[in-house]
């Protein structure tokens, strides 16, 4: 298997199209044409991890956070990623990152996080805007099922946990072929009335070109009708964060704890107890402060995220309970994610997990 296999195992999972536009997951490093010999699985990629790789016989690291997040413009060995860049290249070890596209995709690094704790009824606490595309088009009555197989199979029509969704409406296309054509039905020069179905369904924006692509290959048309339309509508399977309850309802200071014990943590930093029990609860791996107010709104007893600033404490205001768990701590799970989206299609593989502390920040 080459490494390019394991990279299209990998964002089929998690597409690069649902990364936020601050980032720059995918490849980082390397030849993906060449073959596999092991995969190591971290968080960060360091030197230590790139020697790690190498003991281990792994020419393939699998990220989430990507090695180059900012544009360098030489490679002099001065800074630790320019070093690293160095040596994956000298040791052929391609550097692969899944960052806010494996944070944004249905089952997650958020996911996750909130199995660990529980929870239960998960939904994505900020759904994406505009991801969403409607397409229509209009086929004869025989062909109205290849059609819509064919698109289904591309990855339209998939509404929450249904999917082969659609919408059909019988009706009559008219058309004149001209000299140059060569009309399925009908002749040049005469006007041709045809029964037809209108199909509607709907499809994420990142598979328009692999949609349009199934539908000219059925469609028994030379020339098929067609349109795209944007859709406002949230996308409930990708977005930010998660939401779900607990199985029951739990004191705030017990949570804590569990939260501290699950996670390993040294320390966690809260805001002030709201003296309420917690049910419902909210959670963004990494730097997630940004989505407190939509937990607010969503009415969570409490928001749990990696990273908040000083004045967040302040800002939840008794209506809500902040807990910060630490960048590193929470989303060290990760690997485990990787490692489940891999094995489930490579079985007996080398897969690894790093063992190098890769987190930056310590405790004294």
């Amino acid at each position: 298997m080459n490494i390019s296999q394991v990279i299209e195992i990998l964002e089929n999972y998690a597409p690069p199209a649902l990364q936020e536009s601050f980032d720059n997951s995918g490849l980082q490093v390397g030849d993906v044409s060449q073959k596999v010999k092991g995969i190591l699985l971290c968080l960060d990629v360091t030197e230590e991890v790139l020697d790690e790789a190498m003991e281990l016989d792994c020419n393939l690291i699998v990220s989430h956070h990507p090695l180059l997040f900012k544009p360098i413009k030489k490679l002099s060995g001065k800074t630790y990623i320019e070093r690293c860049v160095i040596k994956a290249c000298k040791n052929d070890v391609v550097v692969y990152a899944a960052h806010t596209n494996m944070d944004n995709a249905y089952g997650g690094v958020n996911y996750y996080l909130a199995e660990k704790l529980g929870l239960q009824n998960l939904r994505i606490l900020s759904p994406k805007n505009d991801g969403l595309l409607k397409l229509v088009t209009f086929v004869p009555e025989a062909h109205a099922k290849t059609v819509r197989n064919a698109l289904f199979n591309a990855g339209a029509g998939c509404i929450g946990n249904y999917d082969s969704c659609s919408f059909n409406v019988p009706g009559a296309g008219t058309f004149r072929a001209g000299e140059q054509a060569h009309p399925f039905v009908g002749n040049p020069n005469e006007l041709h009335t045809e029964p037809e179905i209108r199909i509607e369904t709907i499809l994420p924006v990142y598979k328009k070109s692999a949609a349009l692509r199934a539908l000219l290959a059925v469609h028994p048309y030379e020339e098929p009708a067609y349109d795209f339309y944007p859709l406002a509508n949230e996308w409930n399977r990708a977005g930010s964060g998660i939401i779900g309850e607990l199985p029951y309802l739990e004191r705030e200071e017990e949570f804590l704890q569990r939260l501290k014990t699950i996670f390993k943590l040294q320390s966690l930093k809260h805001s002030p107890l709201t003296g309420k029990e917690i049910r419902e609860v909210a959670l963004c791996g990494g730097s997630g402060a940004f989505l407190i107010p939509d937990a607010i709104a969503y009415g969570a007893d409490i928001f749990i995220t990696g990273e908040a600033r000083y004045n967040d404490y302040f800002d939840v205001e008794n209506r809500i309970l902040l807990a910060v768990i630490g960048h590193y701590e929470s989303e060290i799970i990760t690997k485990e994610l990787f490692y489940d989206v891999i094995t489930k299609k490579m079985i007996n593989f080398a897969v690894h997990f790093s063992t190098t502390n890769t987190n930056p920040v310590n405790y004294l």
